[in-house]
């Protein structure tokens, strides 16, 4: 059963057709007195929808005070809270309070909808008994074909990904560069309902201020010089499927208000035209930064924070799964000699010995560029530690013959000198170090911002 808050009788009304229309058994109630009751009934409701006012005040207060009084008696009941456009800070404060979502009023039926229908999903998930997935069985019911390993952490994240793919909850993917979070972001889309429907891919890293609203919600010709002809946004492009959006944490802030909106009512304004555009899209985010810093350092918008991680999926870095380093220097391998037309390669133990012992700061891009640099470079069929190790050397992020040794080194160090030796090596040609490094434009330029890296070019 569903819980109705609300003091308005015609909000009551128009959500009990709504949601009965949908197949929802519902109950309505007018004030915090009459939900206190309800909510300490020994059949407590699956899920509340609760205004955030309930006088003449405007403040939330009240919905806040009776949002802490329910979780006091139902903490696993989710709330979502409704409030007005204008008010989206006190949904901030409710979510910290422990609220599941927040919808605005009016609201869109049919987002509306999708909130309920992935509130009652992932609680009901939580009530079954999770058991780890085998990666047999993860091969078997899941589309997990591109992802390689089966080490427990990598499972345990197959697992949550698994639970969480067929509903429509907004994920945040979270990892060091190189982890494969848009690996991840893909097999979320294809193991979902949305698996059919557009996957689309945006790197907000390396996109402009000036382009975001053209880029991201597309324009008509002649809505600003340059504009010869109409252009189709992102957004609607991944009307039905998902749309991820890689590097977020980067994006500038003017830029997140315009998304929070866009995020938050699923309608948008193509540049040049006022008639507003519906969609209906599932949102994946991603981003190696830490958000709850940029939050507090006001770098980052919290209600948009809030909005992008109703579920946050952690990628573990691949110094953390060791385990997984042979089977994924064999697919590399495979797969290398397979598109060169190639005799297969063998690796010899003390080859996985010395690729185990690594510590990987660009995860499991810097692990693909070794074993395809060494495979071309070496033209053997098998391949011994001394094989990587020359690679390794001659790659600008391990300069061994410097270092001889990585004891006594933090990972940040290593980085550091990697980066410098790299800047040193191409001349300052940013592009060049950011490619000899495996790594974007973008997650160079924050590296040189992080260790105060100045450069000419």
């Amino acid at each position: 059963m569903i819980l109705i808050v609300d003091d308005d009788a015609s909000v009551r009304s128009s959500l009990l057709f709504l949601l009965k229309r949908a197949g929802y058994e519902t109950e309505a109630v007018a004030t915090p007195q009459e939900a206190i009751e309800r909510v300490r009934q020994s059949a407590a409701p699956q899920l509340i929808l609760m205004d955030m006012n309930y006088t003449l005040t405007t403040t939330g207060e009240e919905g806040i005070q009776l949002l802490r009084q329910v979780k006091v008696f139902r903490p696993d009941v989710p709330v979502i809270l409704m409030t007005a456009w204008g008010s989206i800070q006190l949904a901030v404060q409710g979510m910290r309070a422990g609220a599941f979502d927040f919808i605005t009023k009016p609201w869109n039926n049919q987002l509306l909808l999708q909130t309920v229908r992935t509130a009652l999903d992932l609680t009901e998930q939580k009530k079954d008994s999770v058991t780890p997935i085998s990666r047999n069985e993860a091969d078997q019911k899941f589309h997990f074909d591109r992802i390689i390993g089966q080490s427990p952490r990598l499972m345990e994240l197959l697992g949550t990904v698994s639970r969480i793919a067929p509903t429509n909850a907004s994920v945040l993917i979270t990892g060091e560069s190189g982890t494969g979070k848009e690996m991840i972001a893909e097999a979320i889309h294809a193991n979902s309902r949305r698996a059919k429907e557009p996957f689309v891919k945006v790197n907000l890293g390396g996109l402009s201020q000036s382009l975001f609203e053209s880029e991201m919600f597309g324009h008509r010709k002649g809505a600003f010089t340059d504009a010869y002809m109409d252009r189709t946004g992102r957004f609607e492009i991944a009307d039905k499927g998902t749309i991820f959006l890689d590097e977020i944490g980067e994006l500038d802030l003017s830029c997140q208000v315009k998304l929070l909106r866009v995020l938050q009512d699923q309608t948008f304004e193509v540049l040049g035209d006022s008639r507003p555009v519906k969609v209906d899209v599932r949102v994946v985010s991603a981003t190696n930064a830490n958000l709850a810093e940029r939050v507090q350092q006001h770098c980052f918008r919290e209600d948009l924070f809030y909005r992008i991680n109703l579920i946050t999926i952690h990628l573990p870095a691949l110094r953390e799964r060791r385990e997984d380093i042979p089977l994924l220097a064999r697919h590399f391998a495979d797969r290398q000699t397979g598109q060169n037309g190639m005799p297969p390669v063998e690796f010899s133990s003390e080859a996985l010995t010395f690729l185990q012992r690594l510590p990987y700061p660009g995860n499991i891009r810097e692990l693909k560029n070794l074993i395809e640099r060494t495979l071309l470079v070496s033209g053997k069929q098998r391949l011994d530690a001394s094989d990587f190790e020359t690679q390794q050397t001659a790659s600008p992020l391990h300069p061994r013959a410097a270092s001889p040794s990585f004891e006594g080194m933090t990972l940040d160090e290593l980085e550091k000198q990697s980066i410098l030796r790299a800047i040193e090596k191409y001349a300052g040609n940013l592009s060049q170090v950011a490619a000899a490094l495996g790594i974007s434009r973008a997650a160079l330029y924050r590296r040189l911002e992080k260790y105060h890296i100045t450069t000419d070019k």
